[in-house]
């Protein structure tokens, strides 16, 4: 893995936490509820990986990552008001599913111990 810098560790959570709080504020009603998960920005700081995870079906997240792909230069430039960097990132949104893995492997665990149990009886 390359060498990661305390810099752009600072920036990226800089970054989660004013994206969060401008999404917060977004009015767009196809911007359902959505958390910001991480940021991973370029070593250049010129470019943003925005992962989110969206509460909804896949249609509602399909219109969500839509309009937050629509609405980037809108939060870029809202970020750009709330912090002094000499480059300010381009973002670009990712729907993260770390959640709803979690739950399906939670479940699938679940499964399993009630079919051992089922078996010991």
């Amino acid at each position: 893995m390359p060498h990661r810098y305390r810099r752009t560790d600072r920036v990226e959570e800089l970054l989660k936490e004013e994206i969060a709080e401008i999404l917060r504020d977004v009015k767009d009603p196809r911007v359902g509820f959505v958390t910001v998960m991480d940021v991973e920005a370029s070593p250049d700081l010129r470019h943003a990986k925005v992962y989110v995870s969206v509460l909804g079906d896949e249609e509602e997240k399909a219109e969500t990552m839509a309009a937050l792909k629509n609405a980037s230069g809108w939060v870029r430039s809202r970020v750009g008001e709330a912090v002094t960097l000499k480059y300010l990132p381009k973002f670009e949104f990712f729907l993260d599913r770390t959640l709803e893995e979690a739950a399906r492997i939670g479940r699938l665990i679940e499964e399993m111990r009630a079919d051992v149990e089922g078996e010991e009886e």
